[in-house]
């Protein structure tokens, strides 16, 4: 790479469909495509069943290491160099000096031709795409994050640029720094700043808005922005209408990574219910097409909203919601599982609502929560505490069974034991 230049060519079939960045442990998928172990490995794990790159259906994800390219980028690289492994294979590039000008054009808001613009900020963005070190560069240009709120707290900017801009920051927006930068900047225009947040959940591209939601997500840093953010009603409706109208699955998941960062006082849960989340969360959790990451993230908000009478009220209201949640029990990592609990537990626990009780018992609940209760919670853990006391109020053995016997899976439990087995893959 030569100096004050990010750019590099590598070949193309040595970089990975999902990161593009050279492969380090190719293994290939039974349609053929080859992808770097990691990339591919996180794509399974999100609970996709499909190729990435031909989004055929994978009849088994099992994959085998490609041993021939290993041996093909090895030799490369000794004949080249070790590539980076997040160089670029755009043709574009921008060079130090030109990032400088953008920065100069941008903070002084002249009358700069929009094409030297455009081209420098999607020169940023193609270069910024390709791994994580081309992020960390691009977050160390000096002064460009500033710069870029600057022309979004402006909001007369031209639609694409200021397009580009939030991409710009969403690309690197995992830095620590970049992110203390972005909330330093925005902070005396906040409000200024979730204005035009807000025209993009509107009326930008789907991708737009995937990125103005996690922009929002990013500045909300502290208490105290994530409160401005919260109060902003009209930004709360913006992101909700989104979920409600459109059916991209990743833009449902940044809305609600985005609503779970903001949600900390009573007030917010309270007015999230009274604006129908649970009924929108209820229906991404029926939805079987809802990919793991959307479902988990649903499962957490109807966790903390629980914690309120309004959430309780509402989620006990439709059945539909603990029957959801019971189905989706045991299909999510650990953290959701204990979410999923804990939520079913407040409404039937708490609240006490008898036709959630019976949804629950109707839907293979009990069986879910000893499954629960076997997967190595502790006596005294709180998930084990709760599943207990949902065993009691379904009114699985005897009422007057003590702790101990509920917690060794004594009368009234021991039969459902051995029944659970059969059903781990469901």
């Amino acid at each position: 790479m030569g100096k004050g230049e990010l750019h590099i060519t590598v070949p193309n079939l040595f970089r990975c469909p999902i990161s593009m960045d050279v492969m380090r442990s190719p293994v290939s998928l039974c349609t053929g495509v080859t992808y770097d172990r990691s990339s591919i490995q996180h794509w399974l794990d999100a609970g996709h069943d499909t190729c990435p790159a031909t989004m055929q259906t994978l009849p088994s994800k099992d994959f085998i290491p490609n041993l021939t390219l290993r041996r093909l980028i090895n030799l490369w690289a000794q004949t080249h160099g070790p590539p980076s492994p997040s160089s670029s294979p755009s043709s574009r590039c921008i060079s130090e000096q030109q990032a400088r000008t953008l920065v100069q054009h941008l903070e002084n808001h002249n009358e700069s031709p929009k094409v030297f613009v455009v081209d420098c900020l999607s020169a940023i963005v193609d270069f910024a795409s390709f791994g994580d070190e081309n992020r960390r560069i691009v977050a160390k240009f000096e002064n460009l994050v500033s710069a870029i709120v600057g022309v979004l707290c402006r909001g007369s900017a031209d639609m694409e640029i200021m397009e580009l801009c939030v991409r710009v920051l969403d690309l690197i927006s995992m830095e620590n720094s970049v992110r203390k930068e972005v909330h330093a900047s925005v902070s005396k225009r906040f409000q200024i700043f979730l204005t035009t947040i807000r025209m993009f959940l509107r009326n930008g591209s789907t991708k737009s808005k995937i990125e103005s939601a996690k922009v929002l997500k990013l500045i909300a840093l502290d208490a105290e922005s994530k409160r401005a953010i919260a109060e902003n009603s009209d930004l709360l409706n913006e992101l909700l209408q989104l979920i409600r109208t459109e059916s991209d699955f990743v833009l449902h998941d940044a809305v609600y990574s985005c609503l779970i960062e903001v949600s900390i006082t009573r007030s917010t849960k309270a007015e999230l219910v009274g604006s129908g989340l649970v009924d929108l969360l209820t229906t991404t959790l029926s939805n079987r097409n809802s990919p793991k990451p959307a479902a988990e993230k649903a499962l957490k908000l109807l966790s903390i909203v629980s914690t309120t009478a309004e959430g309780r009220s509402a989620i006990g209201v439709d059945c539909r919601c603990a029957i959801a949640i019971v189905e989706r029990m045991m299909k999510v990592s650990r953290a959701a599982t204990e979410d999923a609990v804990a939520v079913v537990w407040s409404v039937c626990c708490l609240l006490g609502e008898r036709k959630t009780k019976e949804a629950v018992g109707n839907s293979n609940g009990v069986t879910k929560i000893l499954m629960v209760m076997q997967s190595g919670y502790s006596e005294g853990h709180r998930v084990r505490t709760m599943c207990l006391e949902l065993l009691r109020v379904l009114r699985i053995g005897s009422s007057s069974s003590s702790s101990s016997s509920f917690d060794g899976f004594g009368f009234g439990i021991g039969s459902y034991v051995s029944n659970t087995t059969h059903i781990m893959r469901c």
